[in-house]
């Protein structure tokens, strides 16, 4: 039990699938005479396999936690040539030094702890090692400092998540990797290869590289994207005709946006999202909603039969105010009892929400969002206008409703177009198919942040396309407010018409 507590204090999930530690060990090109580093050891799955290849193998090992460093001194002390210090790859001293005069080790492998928690102190010195990367999630600085523990030409294979490739926040990680190294390849596949055990990561990677201080060899290099795994077997043949093979030179995905690996079935999305001028975030202002620190208390509802209503109080009718959009300096609040107002949460409905939510909206009440360290009175000019509301987390697809001059949660991303006229256009278009095609290459996740839908590629409509698709959406509105089911060719045909104007 006590190892157990340990693992997940470290975020130390072990590799115990043999096809994983099989693939990632062949891809080392393991000679005799390497010197070969383990960064975070666990329970010694990658030295057991490497030893089985060369029992004389010289490996260094790291390991953090006292029980699997004792566990592991235990396993392998008839092994000479094999070290073992229990110690932190991120601060030791030796490691530091060796990462910053060109690197000791000819090959490095490892699956490291993903987003272990770090207390504050140590927190604030990884920021001060590792300054331009983000120092809460811990995967980037094993790389970086391994990236470094490198011999020029040396060899590393890590088990990762796939959230490098895309987030915002691990630019500068793409770009060390970009310029630095040579990828050899990357094989990407669902974190539920590993039973038994949840990452917190829907997908996870595993990427090989080789160290390289030629910048124009780098970004001159050809590496393959590997993905649509079904079963962990495949990796023993990464040439699989059922697999999905990718091949990028490293300079386009450096000239991507964030430098993010753009993958896509269809390479016309890829050159949209570089090369159209436009983007969302050039037309809309993209920001994040109101948070009142305590839902509990603020928030009501108008029927437990909502999704989770039941958590919260019914809403009297006769506190609803129907005419805060004429009420003076409503961002202070209200007086008097009519003091609840209609809030847009996330949610996967297209075209409308119908409302159920309300938050309240007295004076007392906003002077508490206002001071209250855990509430997010945030964007406020943004509050009670006309736009587009897109949640922050989406199901399968990409989905968008109208704020129609209502507050919105910070579960919303609210899109404001600055030509008000463009609204019902971008309502029609995030609800689109190729608008899901294009977010979810910008970023594969679940998530739609702002900083994400600002990158979407826009094209602006010319006035005959504008008025048709704004035509259309309102007829879907209003079938909507009526409560009858609208017409899905309606759809269908906008669908199409995006599909023309995107080109794919």
């Amino acid at each position: 039990m006590v190892m157990i507590q340990e693992a997940r204090k470290y975020q130390a999930f072990y590799t115990k699938s043999t096809p994983i530690v099989d693939y990632m060990v062949s891809k080392l090109s393991l000679k005799n005479d390497d010197k070969i580093f383990e960064p975070c050891g666990g329970d010694g799955v990658f030295i057991e396999t490497i030893l089985d290849v060369n029992e004389f193998a010289n490996i260094d090992v790291c390991e953090l936690n006292e029980g699997a460093f004792n566990i592991l001194q235990n396993k392998f002390a008839k092994y000479s040539t094999v070290h073992i210090r229990q110690c932190d790859t991120l601060l030791d001293n030796d490691l530091i030094f060796n990462s910053n005069f060109g690197g000791v080790y000819d090959k490095i492998i490892a699956n490291p702890p993903y987003g272990a928690w770090q207390d504050y102190d140590k927190r604030d010195k990884l920021k001060k090692l590792f300054p331009n990367l983000y120092a809460k999630e811990t995967y980037a600085l094993f790389l970086f400092r391994c990236i470094e523990l490198l011999k020029n030409g040396g060899i590393l294979s890590f088990i990762i998540p796939d959230t490098f490739l895309n987030l915002h926040t691990h630019k500068a990680i793409r770009q060390h990797i970009l310029t630095k190294t040579k990828v050899v390849e990357l094989a990407l596949f669902p974190s539920s290869f590993f039973p038994g055990v949840n990452f917190g990561y829907a997908n996870l990677s595993i990427i090989t590289l080789q160290k390289s201080d030629n910048k124009n060899e780098n970004l001159n290099n050809q590496f393959r994207v590997v993905n649509s795994f079904t079963n962990v077997e495949q990796l023993s043949d990464t040439t699989d005709k059922q697999l999905k093979t990718f091949s990028f030179l490293q300079s386009e995905v450096l000239a991507n946006p964030d430098h993010a690996f753009l993958i896509s079935d269809n390479s016309k999305v890829a050159l949209a999202i570089n090369n159209t001028k436009l983007k969302v975030g050039d037309i809309a202002n993209c920001v994040t909603g109101f948070y009142s620190g305590d839902d509990k208390t603020f928030l009501q509802v108008n029927s437990t039969d909502l999704k989770n209503g039941k958590n919260y109080a019914l809403v009297d009718a006769n506190s609803i105010n129907r005419d805060y959009q004429n009420i003076p300096n409503i961002l202070d609040g209200i007086e008097g009892e009519k003091h609840f107002l209609p809030i847009v949460k996330g949610g996967n409905i297209k075209y409308l929400k119908p409302e159920g939510w309300f938050m309240n909206w007295s004076k007392e009440a906003v002077k508490h969002y206002k001071t209250d360290k855990k509430a997010r009175f945030q964007n406020p000019q943004f509050y009670f206008k006309f736009g587009v509301g897109v949640p922050m987390i989406s199901s399968a697809s990409i989905t968008a409703s109208l704020i129609e001059n209502k507050l919105f949660d910070q579960s919303i991303v609210g899109i404001f177009p600055k030509d008000e006229a463009l609204t019902y256009y971008l309502l029609a278009f995030f609800n689109s198919p190729i608008c899901n095609t294009i977010i979810r290459t910008i970023n594969p996740s679940a998530n739609n942040p702002a900083n994400y839908i600002k990158k979407i590629p826009f094209i602006m409509p010319d006035e005959k396309n504008l008025k048709t698709i704004t035509s259309r959406v309102k007829e879907i509105l209003s079938s909507i407010k009526a409560n009858t089911m609208y017409d899905e060719r309606i759809e269908t045909d906008i669908h199409t018409l995006f599909k023309t104007l995107y080109g794919f």
